[in-house]
């Protein structure tokens, strides 16, 4: 094939894209992060960010980063083991380590990272991962990478979960893998049973915990501590990039053994710059606010059950929960994608997710609340979803 017909073909994919109404728009941000941005030169409310905690231009984030830029420098030219890793590096694994409850921790450039290069260094070809269907792409590409043999489980079904233990009981060494809140429907994984049956059938439990961590449990420790089994996963995974903070950087926290070859053996760390030192020492301040957030905390509830309050009673239909993810289910993509262009006519930043992102005929608007949300905020999006949902006849 000629690089002519190679264009031409790319040009016959994007366009099936777009008649399919599944073309994913990148809308220009004028302004940091927050609860109030400003896009095509006005100010609209976002509704979209992982902010969950308002930290993304937190004044005490923002001063910390930019005295980690005057202490540490703006970059370390260089992957961890050759000359990239500073004392605030390590710090900051520490106290993650001591947050989630762990042994020792591993900073990654993104929790994608964490997760491509945990299974291909842990496990071999007589091995095996059991995976959770809604699993985040990021667990799925990371176990295609490994030699392990691979099983999969209905999301919430641990009768099948046993069922695919069972399926894998010859196995050497077997990993049950599962988001602990799933991106795309806000749910939790019953993290306790799960325990459980890994327990009963000598099985690993590893966590991707990245929009679970600061956000759930009293103190923010994340899904194992709002389920019950805080200390008691083998292996968790998350991110810097969404409550902590929301810049980039990943982490996984786990024994000091499996910690140890994954900086010997996991080609994502050792083949990947080291995380920019400003974002280190900003996310130390991050997890102490994170720590210290209970209220944060309590203002992000109340704002997630007015917003599922209002949405449930102007007629929309919300996939049920408590974590500020609230998927609001429209089925048709090309309806998901004119509800968010209205919305945000109408000051309300939100985008449309369909097909590959979420499964077909299953398109959604995912409304994230933060703590940076006023009540006010909360009204002003619950009146653009009314004014939008019945122009389009969403909602009577």
């Amino acid at each position: 094939m000629s690089a002519q017909a190679f264009v031409a073909h790319l040009r016959a994919e994007l366009e099936a894209i777009r008649a399919a109404g599944t073309w994913k728009e990148e809308r220009l941000i004028g302004s940091p992060q927050g609860a109030v941005i400003r896009v095509g030169g006005r100010e609209v409310l976002d509704f979209c960010a992982n902010n969950y905690l308002g930290l993304s231009s937190h004044p005490a984030v923002v001063r910390a980063a930019h005295e980690g830029l005057d202490r540490w420098g703006y970059g370390m030219s260089s992957v961890r083991f050759i000359c990239g890793t500073q004392e605030v590096h390590r710090e900051l694994e520490r106290r993650i380590a001591d947050f989630v409850g762990a042994p020792d921790a591993i900073l990654y450039s993104s929790c994608f990272d964490a997760n491509g290069g945990l299974f291909e260094t842990l496990l071999g070809e007589e091995d095996a991962v059991v995976s959770d269907a809604l699993n985040h792409a990021s667990i799925i590409d990371g176990v295609r990478l490994s030699k392990a043999k691979r099983f999969r489980y209905a999301t919430g079904e641990m009768a099948d979960l046993e069922r695919q233990l069972e399926a894998a009981s010859s196995s050497r060494f077997t990993i049950v893998a599962t988001d602990g809140v799933f991106s795309m429907d806000g749910s939790f994984a019953d993290l306790a049973a799960i325990r459980a049956l890994a327990d009963r059938h000598g099985a690993l439990v590893m966590v991707d915990d990245s929009h679970g961590i600061g956000v759930v449990g009293d103190h923010g420790r994340g899904t194992p501590e709002a389920r019950g089994v805080l200390g008691r996963i083998d292996i968790l995974t998350g991110t810097l990039g969404k409550a902590l903070g929301g810049a980039s950087g990943g982490y996984t926290a786990a024994s000091a053994e499996i910690v140890a070859l994954l900086r010997q053996r996991s080609r994502p760390y050792l083949f990947s710059n080291a995380l920019a030192p400003p974002i280190a020492a900003a996310s130390l301040v991050a997890l102490d606010l994170a720590r210290d957030g209970a209220e944060l905390r309590a203002a992000l509830r109340r704002s997630t059950a007015r917003f599922r309050e209002g949405m449930t009673a102007l007629g929309f239909r919300l996939l049920p929960g408590e974590h500020p993810i609230v998927p609001v289910m429209l089925g048709d993509a090309r309806l998901a994608t004119e509800l968010a262009d209205r919305l945000l006519a109408l000051g309300i930043y939100v985008v449309g997710f369909s097909f590959p992102v979420v499964p077909r005929d299953a398109a959604r608007i995912r409304v994230q609340l933060s703590a940076a949300h006023a009540p006010e905020h909360v009204e002003r999006a619950l009146a653009a979803f009314a004014t939008a949902g019945r122009a389009l006849g969403a909602i009577a």
